[in-house]
């Protein structure tokens, strides 16, 4: 009997719809058998809802659960099974297709109850008895490891809660254990059931950051995707003692908590995805509510005095994570209208806050923008104006309340509370910007003689330019005055932050080389003095990170471009500051090499529409003389000269809410621009490139991901993918290549990267599973057929290595397509690569499927010759591949042999045996051995 895939019903007695259900369902199997299950999955679907008997419905969902299987979706295929079980108690293929479920999911102790009911239906099935032993032995070696580990659990907390082994490194290694046997759900499990909660909070209250750290990374392996063990640990320690964890001193320990609360999070908002299913019954929970008294204790930490800078931006990290939607088809944004009425305010607290001199709230220099960053967020997950008025009214409220009624300190604390929200939902900030008094208090602030009251208005003058709407003035005004500040002010900090300003107001033309703002030399004398102060190593970072910012808006001009590529001295400190804990100096970073790169989209314009602009008199862009490609092209080698590439890498590790996904697409924006030249991509890959693209393939803007997977196929194209994506990250590199197949992708990206597929389809079994896992199969086989004929090819080729595979064998082995015939005529075009491509993948689907062999003939009258043109191809290669694929149909069957020996193929066959030792010669004297054993010819004189 045969258990693994859709079952067989008996005949039914005739039933409205009998006829209907019975065609899906047989479509279906048709589709599983195709490896369709997605297909077969929607049929038996259809099937469902065409009123089908109760025996019917049994195996239309027994079926349903087989698919689940192949998908790996196993709780539903558990769910499915049930269904099944339900309407026929005694199917053992439903209680067989569960036992899988269970075991997938880790519940065994259920799973071998189904096997055993399955044995005792059918006692003489093998399959079942086996799959019984391996289960039982599953389960014994659980009970042993679980056994072992009581003595070893209590032993280690005996240690680390022993005052005698204070620092010794028998401690040490007691907490490394511990953190380790946490890391897998069994070990978990055996540290929460052996009272571990309790003994963990024993070593949190020692104080000791090391065992803190172990106390708490302990805590991250229990609480880790297990929602019941994530509550009982809530319960333990207490929400508000884990969060107040975050703003302790020391900051390992700060982002330990930060990592553990994210972690529970997780589990709250998922739930459990595996073992131990059985026990979440034990304690009945509500995850909204949990959700909400943690946020709400984030937000009370974020006001809170005594809490450390740190952990306050850990606070806003987390609510950063956890509280907007994932995607905006969730129609649920409750969770943040929550935050919003409970806690903007406090928020808008920390963005108000200055860090020089400290004020009543302890901020590092990445908290604004950490707290500009969240409050985009929160306004972009608003759905409608209702929503987003309540936003405007509550931040407007806030503002006021510092504005009127505070004197010059409310003021201040009012005008830096407009540049946070300038900096993140800038369509708050401008209304804001328009309140009574606000524009006119900046603007007379800049003129002050307190240094501390100036940086605020600057600052607040340099967010609003460009972005205030109804503001117009700034820009109009803003030269004049910035001006006045960069050539009066004897205060550097000052001085750099005027600049920056003009350089903001300068750059408006971007990189339109016709649209300059200041006069010839201007922008190059700007840029000198920001590259002036970003060398200045003995001014502070925060200081520094404005010259960046200027850079990023000078460098729009190709002139600035240059010199800043030839000055090793500030590449060098710009690299430096990027590595630096002043993680808001990313995104300015990021851009000054987006446009030293060029690496924003451009587009050539048309020279008729062009014409036509010039004749209508409207302005034509113009494209700077030093941005065509030669100079594009030495600007790209200087910088990975100057280490750019390290660099840039570091900024990927980065785990900071700076790095938003705007910043994600800049970098990956250069680095497709880094790996364009072949000759570049060892220093690309030597540097940490490869592993640097990855989470940018994975994660960011639909524009950032493609372009960052488009940069890894062109490091898998040309270098050996094995060293460079070592290890298991080199699986990690197939889902963004097979992104790139989808059809909004452009044809230079398609192809590139089905021959990166290529190379990988040639590496190894495990990663053509994982091509096919991905469902690349049918997006390559759509390329077979497409016109451009290097697309054409590359597909081929790629399916020529993923021929190797069972499963696509399978393919090309079922009945009713195309794809053997698509092979065979490819194998007769004049393209020769591409000839050599189908070809190949012949060769190999005869070798592997003599089935093939057979219906070779049927699918082409053509075919003798198309083997024909093979076998006498001035090319070695494709002789080689004719002769392969004739020695595999002659070997397939003596009836193919006939027809073979009786064409023109015998005589090319007896000149090529006659040739110098070849693997030619070699198939084909293999071909007429066969023949003569055959008895379809005779072996000449000589015996040959």
């Amino acid at each position: 009997m045969t258990v693994s895939g859709p079952g067989t019903p008996k005949p039914q007695s005739a039933c409205p719809g009998a006829s209907s259900v019975e065609q899906l369902r047989k479509d279906g199997n048709e589709l599983f058998k195709c490896g369709d299950y997605e297909g077969a999955l929607t049929a038996y679907t259809q099937a469902l809802g065409l009123g089908a008997t109760p025996q019917d419905q049994a195996i239309l969902h027994r079926n349903r659960a087989a698919c689940h299987l192949k998908l790996e979706d196993y709780e539903k295929a558990e769910t499915e099974a049930t269904k099944a079980i339900e309407k026929d108690g005694g199917d053992v293929k439903a209680l067989y297709r569960r036992s899988q479920a269970l075991e997938k999911l880790g519940r065994l102790d259920q799973a071998v109850l189904d096997l055993q009911r399955c044995v005792s239906l059918e006692p003489k099935n093998k399959v079942f008895q086996e799959a019984l032993r391996n289960i039982a032995g599953q389960i014994q070696e659980k009970v042993r490891y679980m056994s072992s580990t009581d003595a070893k659990v209590e032993q280690m907390f005996q240690i680390l809660l022993d005052p005698q082994e204070k620092g010794t490194e028998k401690k040490q290694k007691a907490s490394q254990n511990l953190v380790v046997l946490a890391r897998e759900d069994a070990g978990a499990e055996k540290i929460f059931r052996s009272n571990g909660v309790q003994l963990l909070q024993r070593l949190l209250d020692t104080g000791e950051p090391d065992l803190m750290l172990a106390a708490l990374r302990t805590l991250v392996g229990i609480c880790s995707e297990h929602q019941s063990r994530t509550v009982a640990t809530l319960s333990v320690l207490g929400t508000r003692r884990m969060v107040s964890m975050l703003g302790v001193e020391n900051q390992a320990v700060s982002l330990a908590a930060c990592h553990l609360l994210q972690v529970m999070f997780d589990a709250l908002k998922e739930g459990v995805k595996k073992g131990f299913r059985g026990k979440e019954g034990a304690i009945i929970v509500d995850p909204a509510r949990e959700l909400k008294v943690l946020i709400s204790n984030l937000l009370e930490l974020l006001t809170e005095v005594g809490v450390s800078g740190q952990g306050r931006d850990n606070a806003l990290t987390l609510l950063i994570k956890v509280v907007p939607r994932k995607s905006p088809k969730d129609p649920n944004n409750s969770l943040t209208l929550w935050v919003i009425d409970q806690g903007l305010k406090k928020i808008l607290e920390v963005g108000g806050s200055v860090q020089d001199p400290p004020g009543e709230l302890t901020v590092t220099a990445n908290s604004r923008m950490s707290a500009s960053i969240l409050l985009s967020k929160l306004f972009d997950d608003l759905k409608c104006d209702a929503e987003r008025e309540n936003f405007h009214r509550l931040c407007e409220n806030y503002i006021k309340s510092w504005f009127e009624g505070h004197g010059l300190a409310g003021k201040l604390r009012a005008i830096q509370t407009v540049s946070c929200l300038l900096q993140g939902p800038c369509d708050a900030g401008n209304r804001a910007l328009e309140l009574n008094g606000v524009m006119e208090s900046v603007i007379a602030l800049c003129a002050s003689e307190q240094e501390e009251e100036q940086l605020v208005a600057v600052e607040a003058l340099i967010h609003a330019a460009g972005k205030a709407k109804r503001a117009s003035f700034i820009t109009a005004n803003g030269v004049s005055l910035l001006k006045d500040l960069y050539k009066r002010s004897e205060k550097d900090s000052i001085r750099i932050r005027a600049l920056v300003g003009l350089c903001k107001l300068g750059s408006a033309g971007g990189t339109d080389f016709s649209m300059k703002q200041f006069a010839e030399g201007s922008t190059l004398k700007l840029a000198k003095q920001c590259r002036k102060w970003l060398c200045n190593d003995q001014m502070d970072v925060g200081t520094r990170r404005w010259a960046v910012e200027g850079l990023a808006y000078l460098t729009f001009d190709a002139d600035v471009k240059e010199e800043f590529v030839e000055d090793a001295a500030a590449l060098k400190a710009l690299f430096q500051l990027s590595k630096s804990e002043e993680r808001s100096v990313l995104f300015a970073v990021a851009s000054a090499l987006v446009n030293c790169t060029n690496s924003y989209d451009y587009e050539e314009p048309d020279p008729k529409m062009v014409e036509l602009a010039k004749y209508a008199k409207q302005h034509v862009p113009e494209q700077h003389p030093k941005d065509k490609p030669s100079f594009v092209r030495a600007r790209v080698k200087k910088l990975l000269a100057a280490g750019v590439v390290s660099a840039m890498t570091c900024m990927v590790k980065t785990e900071s809410p700076v790095l938003t996904s705007s910043c994600r697409e800049l970098l990956s924006r250069v680095f497709l621009a880094l790996v364009e030249e072949v000759e570049d991509r060892g220093t690309v890959v030597a540097q940490g490139g490869g592993k640097a693209l990855l989470p940018l393939a994975l994660e960011g803007t639909d524009v950032g991901q493609t372009k960052a997977a488009q940069a890894l196929a062109k490091l898998t194209i040309t270098s050996n993918p094995e060293m460079t994506f070592p290890g298991e990250r080199i699986y990690e590199v197939v889902r963004p290549l097979v992104s790139l197949l989808h059809l909004n992708c452009s044809g230079l990206q398609n192809f590139e990267a089905l021959m990166a597929l290529t190379n990988l389809a040639g590496i190894s079994e495990r990663l053509r599973q994982k091509i096919l896992k991905e469902k690349a199969v049918p997006m390559i086989e759509g390329y077979m057929f497409e016109e451009h004929e290097m697309l054409r090819r590359a597909a081929t080729e790629c399916m020529c290595n993923l021929a190797m595979s069972k499963e696509v064998q399978d393919l090309f082995e079922a009945t009713g397509n195309d794809r053997l015939k698509l092979l065979v005529l490819y194998s007769g075009e004049e393209d020769e690569l591409l000839r050599r491509a189908a070809a190949g993948g012949l060769a190999m689907l005869t070798s592997m499927r003599p089935s093939l062999c057979s219906r070779i003939p049927q699918v082409t009258t053509h075919w003798l010759e198309i083997l024909q043109a093979l076998l006498l191809s001035p090319s070695q290669e494709l002789q080689h591949r004719g002769a392969v694929v004739v020695l595999n149909m002659v070997e397939a069957s003596r009836e193919i042999a006939s027809t073979l020996m009786e064409s023109e193929v015998l005589e090319i066959l007896s000149v090529l045996a006659k040739d110098k030792e070849s693997p030619v010669t070699r198939a084909a004297t293999a071909c007429l051995g066969k023949a003569v054993e055959y008895g379809l010819i005779k072996p000449s004189q000589d015996g040959k």
